[in-house]
């Protein structure tokens, strides 16, 4: 055993860390299987030779003599805090005696990285000391809840309970969502950590936050609600989204557009078909509505297209035939495939657009319906070059069928 010992000690003096690695191995594996145990002092030689390494080795190297750490137990974790605690160590080798404290689950781990979280100026170590709490999981809980009720640790306390998915930081959570006074960020995390958890009890929890003053708050609440379509008739969920639909913040209304998408009832998709009659909606919010409804895969969703289809916007006619041509099954492949064969066949103003006729084509093409080819070939025979090359490889499509 000695000899190992000598053999990573000599290793070390000449910076030969691959050998460093592959001794220690050896020395834990045999702590581990053989009869004969390595007793306190060989480990603490060990430690103190692993120690050695993270004190002189470059971050690689660190990087790969920190996965030893753990194999090496309790012995191990006494050195680690004492270079967590002195404030004039390196900061790369205090990140990495965080990183590998977090590996472990001791009582006297959590109460020095809470330590470490309050008192720490260095962002790069509170973020990893947040980490290291999440990693310890249960044990930290009680300590981070503490940290909850003072201002300054507040949001990394969040942000590490929101870390460790498990039912018991469901309660510190709900505290922190309904306090108002807590700066918008806290509120953000606790949404969308609560968010993972899904407990029916949650819902009003998100729907009165759809009401929060920060938009970002709001944005988390649609998302965990959107997640929750299935609940949809339950909690009235449409009628709570829906005002979110024509929120000041733009990604407030994109997701809850797609979380009316994803309600796929009569009520969402009437919602979203009124975004695309609503003049004052910008473009782009438009066009998520119009992929939402294609979402919703039902005929009633694809009236409302084909009504709105007839725009005097160019660009959000050009989105709809593009969803148009995306169905998936038969009945609707036919049916998206009558409208834009009826669209063509109305001679409107805006089916003579280069743009149209181009993305006309295209979804032609994809949908596979025969009816569609006498069109296709007309287009063949276009002005316009690229109407030509699209009309033709739909053509080429629809043969192949």
């Amino acid at each position: 055993m000695l000899k190992t010992l000598d053999i990573i000690a000599d290793a070390v003096s000449e910076a030969n860390w691959i050998l460093v690695n592959q001794q220690l191995q050896q020395l834990l594996e045999k702590k581990n299987l053989d009869s004969q145990v390595v007793d306190n002092s060989e480990l603490e030689q060990a430690v103190a030779i692993v120690m050695e390494v993270m004190k002189t080795g470059d971050f690689q190297t660190r990087w790969d003599i920190a996965k030893i750490f753990p194999k090496i137990g309790k012995p191990a974790i006494a050195p680690l805090l004492e270079i967590l605690e002195d404030e004039y160590a390196d900061l790369e080798i205090r990140w990495f005696a965080l990183r590998i404290l977090g590996e472990f689950n001791e009582p006297q781990i959590v109460l020095s990285l809470v330590k470490l979280l309050e008192e720490t100026e260095e962002e790069e170590l509170a973020i990893a000391s947040a980490r290291a709490l999440a990693n310890i999981g249960k044990p930290a809980i009680a300590a981070l809840i503490e940290l909850l009720k003072e201002e300054k640790s507040r949001l990394l306390a969040v942000k590490s309970l929101a870390q460790i998915r498990c039912l018991e930081v469901i309660e510190p959570l709900l505290l922190i969502v309904n306090d108002n006074d807590s700066v918008a960020q806290v509120r953000v995390t606790a949404i969308e950590a609560l968010g993972s958890f899904h407990q029916k009890h949650l819902i009003p929890v998100f729907i009165q936050a759809l009401q929060d003053t920060d938009c970002s708050v709001r944005k988390e609440a649609v998302i965990a609600l959107k997640m929750r379509a299935y609940l949809e008739e339950e909690f009235d969920l449409v009628n709570h989204l829906q005002p979110l639909l024509y929120d000041i913040n733009s990604e407030v209304c994109q997701q809850a557009i797609l979380a009316m998408g994803c309600m796929k009832n009569e009520a969402a998709i009437k919602a979203l078909f009124d975004i695309l009659k609503f003049k004052n909606a910008p473009l782009f919010i438009k066009q998520e509505a119009v992929r939402a409804l294609n979402w919703s895969n039902s005929f009633l969703a694809l009236d409302y297209l084909k009504e709105s289809l007839y725009s005097n916007d160019i660009e959000l006619s050009k989105e709809i035939i593009s969803v148009l041509g995306r169905q998936e099954s038969t009945e609707f492949k036919s049916y998206a495939a009558e409208i834009l064969i009826d669209f063509v066949n109305s001679e409107q103003e805006v089916t003579h657009q280069l743009g149209i006729k181009q993305v006309v084509a295209t979804s032609l093409g994809e949908l596979g319906d025969l009816r569609a080819l006498t069109h296709l070939e007309k287009m063949s025979l276009d002005e316009d070059s690229k109407v030509r090359l699209y009309a033709k490889t739909a053509i080429k499509k629809l043969n192949d069928k």
